[in-house]
C-alpha cells in the first residue's frame, strides 16, 4: 500500500532507484514488492523502466464507486440540487486530515470545476471540509489539526487559530462557506452530512466561480444545501439501518 500510494502520488513514472531512496528499505525487498505489484496489474512499468499506475486500479475505483452506498443513496439530491443552483455540486466525505470528493455534477455553465471524483482536498481550507469538521467533537477537531500543516494556498487560507474560530460559528449557522481559501476565484457553500456513530463526516457543497457566485447568493442557497443534506442523512438512516 506505501508502494501504491507513493507511485499513484508521483509527479509521473518513478525509477527503481527514486522508490528505493524513498522508502529506504533493502533492495531485494521492494524489487519483489514491485514485481508482485506488477504481476497484479496495480503498477506498470515504461519503456524506460520507470513505474507508474496500473490499469487494475481503474477497474478496483470503478467497481468502489459503483457499488458505495452512501453515493448511491445521495445521487438524487444532488441531482436535484444542481438543477436548483445551476452550479456544481460536490459530495465529499472526511478521510484523516483531508475530503476525498466521493460524487460531482458539473453545473450547467460554461465555466467547469478542475475537482475530480477520487481527489483529495485539505480539510482545512474546503466548505465540505469545514463542516464536517463542524460536526466532530472539539477535542478530534483539535487532534485533527495537529497532524496539518498548514499551508496558505490564498491570502484566504485560514491559520490554525483562525479555522477553529470559524468551526465553531459554522457548529450555530449549519453550513460553511469557502471564501477563495483553496483556489483564487472559487467559492462554495457546503452544509454536514455524518450518521449517528460518526463513523461516517462528510459533506455536500455547491461550488462556481467567485465572479459569478457572490457571498449573498451562496447565503441564498445556504438553505436549500442544508435540506439537501438532510434529505440525504435520512436516506441514509434508512438505507443504511438494521439489516435482518
Amino acid at each position: 500500500m506505501v508502494l501504491l500510494d507513493l507511485v499513484s502520488h508521483a509527479d509521473g513514472p518513478m525509477r527503481f532507484t527514486d522508490i528505493l531512496e524513498v522508502t529506504d528499505q533493502p533492495r531485494g525487498t521492494l524489487h519483489r514488492q514491485l514485481s508482485h505489484l506488477v504481476e497484479e496489474g496495480l503498477l506498470e512499468i515504461d519503456t524506460d523502466g520507470r513505474y507508474l499506475p496500473g490499469l487494475r486500479l481503474l477497474d478496483l475505483a470503478s467497481r468502489s464507486w459503483g457499488r458505495n452506498e452512501f453515493r448511491v443513496m445521495a445521487e438524487p439530491h444532488l441531482r436535484a440540487l444542481q438543477g436548483l443552483t445551476g452550479e456544481t455540486v460536490h459530495l465529499g466525505v472526511l478521510r484523516g486530515t483531508s475530503i476525498i470528493y466521493l460524487d460531482k455534477f458539473e453545473g450547467q455553465q460554461p465555466v467547469r470545476m478542475y475537482s475530480q471524483i477520487g481527489n483529495a482536498s485539505p480539510v482545512y481550507c474546503t466548505g465540505v471540509g469545514k463542516a464536517a469538521l463542524s460536526i466532530l467533537p472539539e477535542v478530534r477537531v483539535k487532534a485533527l489539526l495537529e497532524d496539518i500543516s498548514f499551508h496558505r494556498f490564498t491570502a484566504n487560507t485560514h491559520t490554525a487559530q483562525s479555522l477553529l474560530a470559524e468551526v465553531e460559528e459554522i457548529r450555530k449557522l449549519g453550513h460553511a462557506f469557502d471564501r477563495e481559501e483553496h483556489e483564487v476565484g472559487i467559492r462554495c457553500v457546503a452544509a454536514p452530512i455524518w450518521s449517528e456513530n460518526l463513523s461516517l463526516v462528510g459533506g455536500v457543497s455547491v461550488t462556481g466561480p467567485a465572479y459569478r457566485l457572490t457571498m449573498e447568493k451562496l447565503s441564498q442557497w445556504a438553505g436549500p444545501i442544508q435540506e439537501a443534506a438532510a434529505r440525504i442523512m435520512e436516506a441514509m438512516r434508512i438505507g443504511l439501518g438494521p439489516r435482518r
